[in-house]
């Protein structure tokens, strides 16, 4: 029955390590290739200076398949350059988006406009054929083009045409390029070849080391989204009837889609470890289809098409996360503030969960004042430990005391943390958000650690105003170096969720302040009904 007595604490302390760890490996890991699996296990790897496309072996559903042999060209010139408010597309002699600047202040990166392809990776729009000697001279032949120059601001022609004549077909693509990023592909080639073109391999943009979901998604026809993560591809596969198909990192993504027609999406397996996924939409003498290359930005998203908003993703925390960043987008547009959306989500979580606080609480109350009764069975009955739990049942009915009532809130808000810590996380329209006095960006740290401070100190004095039935000396200590071990783990947090976290921590003092008021006057009653 003790171990009844203590279970709240014990699964605050469960709750608070397993953070720990969470933290400590994401802290000092190398910077890795990170994921999340749908198990919510953690997988990394080192990236890769130059990978190379490996020999794969083909899926059965997949008997034709990109050529595999060869490392992706990196050596070539500019061809055209598209321009808009926020971005400029470079697309080189062989018809790829060799590279994206986007230009908003706010995605700056030590002072740079920020690039989000690595230069010796595989680039989007890339087409490989089945044919391994006509893919060798498709990768070597320079394309023509129509233009030099596309200025989206322009209200001009927003459409290039690239031509590649090689010896056996010639390959035309159209594409026509908007100013929320997404562009329309339409390809034609002379005759009849297999062929595919991809997404490249993801974004390289996310120059921090915080834990992420990062590398390849298809949407299935069925809905189903299919994550194949960094560190975690280990077979080829073939989705006949896919939406979209994208390789993202935490904040950008490269996507193909049509949801007007079916896509045909196959993967290669590249790398040294053969464990990251090239997407591939295979296909057709003549195709059309759509593409977006840039943040991940929801309104945008929704904007272009609502299913893209799929290509966001949480990890294992995905069905919590997405309905939690929608109520606090809503939020936002009702204050236009990103910072007090996260308090009023954080409020709204509290209200939500304080029926089940109150009564955990209240029982944590009762609990306390029957410390001295308990410590009392405990010695009069420690020799016979049947006997001393039938006791304590007893005496907790007689005095409508639960020992296991406050655990339930406790679990539940372990889900809700990790998943808004990943809404936080990944969410790109905090970066450059505001929200009050010094805090200027939300999803980097505060730069004068007033926020983690202002978090430990909440913390500190949360404890000493909760009920603590307690009575194991290391616990006990444990228990009062929280808050500055916590306080250590948040410095360098992003300032969104070290605000989430103060906020909550307020919010509950609040809680604990009614509740201890509402039990003394319950007491208080029933000490005058039984005079």
């Amino acid at each position: 029955m003790e171990q009844n007595d203590n279970l709240q604490q014990r699964l605050l302390l469960a709750l608070v390590l397993s953070f720990a760890v969470f933290v400590l490996f994401d802290m000092f890991m190398p910077k890795t290739a990170k994921s999340i699996d749908q198990n919510g296990t953690t997988i990394t790897k080192q990236e890769q200076q130059t990978p190379n496309v490996m020999n794969s072996s083909s899926a059965t559903s997949a008997p034709i398949q990109p050529s595999q042999n060869l490392a992706p060209v990196t050596t070539v010139k500019s061809l055209t350059t598209v321009k808009s408010d926020t971005f400029v597309y470079t697309i080189d002699e062989l018809g790829r988006i060799a590279q994206v600047k986007m230009l908003e202040t706010k995605y700056e990166y030590e002072g740079k406009k920020l690039e989000l392809l690595n230069p010796l990776w595989v680039k989007p729009l890339e087409i490989r054929f089945a044919d391994v000697s006509l893919n060798k001279e498709a990768l070597k032949t320079p394309y023509t083009t129509s233009t030099s120059t596309i200025d989206l601001n322009s209200g001009q022609s927003n459409r290039v045409t690239l031509t590649q004549k090689l010896s056996s077909v010639t390959v035309i693509k159209e594409l026509t390029f908007y100013k929320d990023g997404h562009y329309d592909i339409h390809i034609k080639l002379s005759k009849p070849v297999d062929y595919f073109i991809t997404t490249g391999q993801r974004p390289n943009a996310d120059h921090t080391r915080y834990m992420v979901v990062q590398g390849s998604l298809i949407k299935k026809g069925n809905g189903v989204v299919e994550i194949l993560e960094d560190g975690d591809v280990d077979e080829t596969l073939t989705i006949q009837n896919a939406k979209f198909a994208s390789a993202f990192d935490r904040y950008f993504t490269s996507t193909l889609y049509n949801f007007e027609k079916p896509l045909r999406v196959s993967n290669i397996i590249i790398g040294e470890d053969r464990d990251d996924a090239l997407l591939f939409v295979q296909g057709e003498q003549e195709f059309s289809l759509h593409g977006y290359l840039g943040p991940k930005v929801s309104s945008t998203l929704k904007a272009i098409n609502p299913e893209l908003t799929d290509v966001i993703e949480y990890g294992f925390f995905t069905f919590i996360s997405k309905p939690l960043f929608k109520v606090m987008e809503w939020f936002h547009g009702l204050v236009g503030n990103w910072g007090w959306a996260i308090v009023l989500v954080t409020l709204l979580i509290k209200l939500i969960l304080f029926p089940l606080s109150y009564k955990g609480m209240m029982s944590m109350q009762k609990l306390k004042d029957l410390a001295p009764q308990m410590k009392e069975l405990k010695e009069k009955y420690g020799k016979d430990p049947q006997k001393m739990n039938a006791k304590m049942m007893e005496m907790y009915k007689k005095n409508g005391a639960n020992p296991m009532g406050g655990c339930l809130p406790m679990i539940l808000q372990i889900p809700i943390f990790f998943a808004i810590y990943r809404v936080l996380l990944n969410a790109v329209e905090l970066q450059g958000a505001e929200w009050a006095l010094w805090i200027t960006n939300l999803s980097v740290m505060d730069p004068y650690f007033v926020l983690p401070l202002l978090m430990g100190a909440s913390m500190w004095y949360q404890q000493r105003i909760t009920p603590n039935t307690m009575t194991d000396p290391m616990q006990q200590k444990i228990f009062q170096w929280l808050p500055a071990v916590m306080t250590i783990f948040f410095i360098t947090f992003p300032a969104g969720l070290v605000l989430y976290w103060l906020v909550n921590n307020v919010f509950t003092i609040a809680q604990q302040f009614v509740i201890n008021s509402a039990f003394e006057k319950q007491k208080a009653a029933k000490i005058a009904a039984q005079k």
